[in-house]
């Protein structure tokens, strides 16, 4: 038996062969920041056609205009309809590749600081889907990404990085999250034409909200990207690997 075959086996995130890692989330940042903005433009959309949509409502309501239940009120509820559903495509959109790019962070944080990752890889992705543990889970692998990809300084040893960034972000996709599921049960349970104009300017009101969680994320992601991108830089002028692509 040689040397080389008592020498330990490398291991990257969850035990796997370090192979090519850290991989470069620069793409995939980019393909996020995108989609988002896409989220952006269908919530801008959306909250067009809800204004209108109320001021037909609210016509009926102070003033007795039955215009909302003729051709202009139809027409309405059908451009409504339609931008909700184009949230929902580029919802389901955004969220799979904000996963898969929040899983690859993930498993670059373990290569660059595995002692500050607190959940294994696999909980960047289930995470997400557990019921109750969504609301944290995610956060907590998300802080040992963002802690294991700081920079560390000139001295050495895990540098101190504000989460502000992070903590922004979470906070106002948990509000927002709880905002969209509270006003979609009100705009469905309104019987009269009050009621659907006090709902309809909360969903507007909910669709704005998710502008500003978009806005965030785009901050948080792009910021987390340019962090691994500066450890992997560091990383490279210690080893000679290739280094990764500034976003």
């Amino acid at each position: 038996m040689c040397s080389s075959d008592l020498e330990p086996v490398a291991t990257g995130p969850g035990g796997w062969g370090v192979g090519t890692w850290p991989r470069s989330p620069v793409g995939l940042s980019r393909a996020v920041t995108v989609l988002l903005g896409a989220v952006i433009v269908t919530d801008l959309v959306a909250i067009g056609g809800g204004l209108h949509l109320r001021s037909l409502w609210q016509g009926l309501a102070e003033q007795g205009d039955p215009a909302v239940h003729g051709s202009r009120g139809v027409t309405a509820e059908r451009l409504l309809s339609a931008a909700q559903a184009g949230q929902l495509v580029v919802f389901v959109a955004t969220a799979v590749v904000f996963i898969v790019w929040f899983h690859r962070t993930r498993r670059n944080a373990e290569v660059f600081d595995p002692g500050a990752q607190r959940m294994g890889p696999g909980w960047s992705v289930g995470g997400w889907f557990v019921p109750f543990a969504n609301l944290w889970y995610p956060y907590r692998v998300a802080a040992g990404i963002w802690e294991g990809s700081a920079v560390p300084g000139p001295e050495g040893g895990r540098p101190s990085v504000s989460r502000t960034p992070l903590r922004l972000w979470w906070a106002v996709w948990i509000v927002s999250t709880f905002l969209n599921s509270f006003t979609a049960r009100m705009e469905e349970s309104a019987e009269t034409p009050e009621q659907t104009v006090e709902g309809l300017g909360l969903v507007v009101a909910a669709y704005a909200f998710e502008i500003v969680s978009a806005v965030l994320a785009i901050v948080f992601v792009r910021a987390l990207t340019r962090m691994q991108v500066g450890r992997a830089e560091l990383r490279a002028s210690r080893t000679g690997s290739e280094q990764l692509t500034a976003p």
